[in-house]
């Protein structure tokens, strides 16, 4: 019988390969190469470092990764071993675009941005870079995108180069794979000769990984208001995040943009479906039943005195208000992986249902471009 070990906070999963393979479920940062010498997959997240140290002298022949990230892979280890490796690329990429939506809301109230008069500076345009440009587009916020690999590949004239983005954009958000070296190095993409050259209130949201921005140099520009404000979702040195830079910020999560119920249970089917095609198991298409319903899924909204960015931001911020975890973050900043253990239910767009008041049909276009399940004027 297959031997298969997983990680005991992925949702969804424990009993469905039971039938199939012996489960043994751990917590990820204790997955370690005497407990995996006999397993013959892996099905994990991005706190388990699949490497030569954990994986030499195993059985293991596939890793799966519940995420869109694999950084915590060694895939040259893995490809030189014979071990072949999935991630879950786009999995929870409309769960990112609610976050970035939440965040965008919250950043219109706290400096009274009117979303048609701000820029938004989109780095790395792949699954999630993709929707949080047609999201941007909807609430009628002037979109730069920028997008190295793709701009390459495609010839295209959409995307912009880095100083355009640093030199017009109020508001620059990273979605970009980590990488360490080549010719699309993202490690401390965002360093501090790149904040030097950005406009000087500029806000910085990452939600990609932590590397991805220095953390060290962020602070210094925040210290010396050379950027105007940071949104962090994905920190340097997780779970022991920086505190100095966490009291600078105007919003803080951790790590939790991508973790709606859909992105979770995205990235638990697109793992079981692999393994099942990797051992000839009949899940091929297999799905988790009944998602949790969202406890107000329907939206009435009156727009009477309202204008239209305040109707799209009531209907953002009930599907979710970024603040709660925020609040939560600076509460207790070192519960940081509890916090991500324990989150609680949150529903994408898709599972919720407009009714307006007093509107327009300009309001109920914006709305079902932002993906809402339906949108109704009575």
């Amino acid at each position: 019988m297959l031997k298969i070990i997983a990680d005991d906070k992925i949702p969804f999963l424990q009993g469905v390969l039971e039938p199939y393979a012996h489960m043994v479920y751990v917590a990820g940062s204790e997955t370690t190469g005497d407990l995996v010498k006999e397993a013959d997959a892996l099905i994990t997240r991005t706190r388990t470092k699949c490497n030569k140290s954990l994986l030499e002298g195993s059985n293991v022949k596939m890793i799966a990764t519940a995420t869109i990230g694999f950084d915590h892979i060694d895939t040259h280890y893995c490809d030189a071993a014979d071990i072949k490796w999935v991630n879950a690329p786009g999995c929870n990429s409309g769960s990112v675009k609610q976050y970035i939506a939440s965040a965008l809301a919250i950043l219109a109230i706290k400096k009274n941005y009117k979303f048609k008069d701000i820029t938004i500076g989109i780095v790395g345009v792949g699954n999630v870079g993709s929707k949080v440009k047609a999201l941007s587009e909807a609430l009628g916020i002037k979109v730069l995108v920028n997008d190295p690999p793709r701009a390459k590949a495609e010839n295209s004239v959409e995307f912009v180069d880095l100083k355009t983005i640093q030199k017009e954009a109020d508001i620059i958000t990273f979605h970009v794979p980590l990488q360490r070296e080549g010719e699309y190095k993202t490690y401390h993409l965002a360093n501090e000769s790149f904040f030097k050259s950005c406009k000087n209130d500029v806000v910085i949201i990452n939600s990609s990984r932590g590397e991805v921005v220095d953390n060290q140099s962020l602070l210094k520009a925040l210290n010396e208001k050379s950027v105007g404000e940071a949104v962090l979702d994905v920190w340097e040195s997780e779970p022991d995040i920086d505190t100095a830079l966490l009291n600078k910020t105007i919003i803080a999560t951790p790590h939790i943009a991508g973790y709606s119920v859909d992105g979770k249970a995205n990235g638990t089917a697109m793992s079981v479906q692999a393994i099942s095609k990797k051992f000839n198991l009949p899940l091929t298409e297999w799905y988790p039943d009944g998602l949790p319903l969202p406890d107000n899924e329907l939206i009435e909204i009156d727009g009477n005195g309202k204008t239209d960015q305040e109707i799209l931001i009531e209907a953002i911020l009930h599907t979710y208000n970024i603040l709660n975890d925020d609040s939560k973050m600076r509460m207790h900043p070192e519960e940081f992986e509890k916090q991500r253990g324990s989150y609680p239910v949150r529903r994408e767009f898709g599972a919720f249902n407009v009714e307006l008041k007093n509107s327009s049909n300009f309001i109920v276009e914006s709305l079902n471009k932002i993906g809402f399940a339906t949108v109704k004027l009575i």
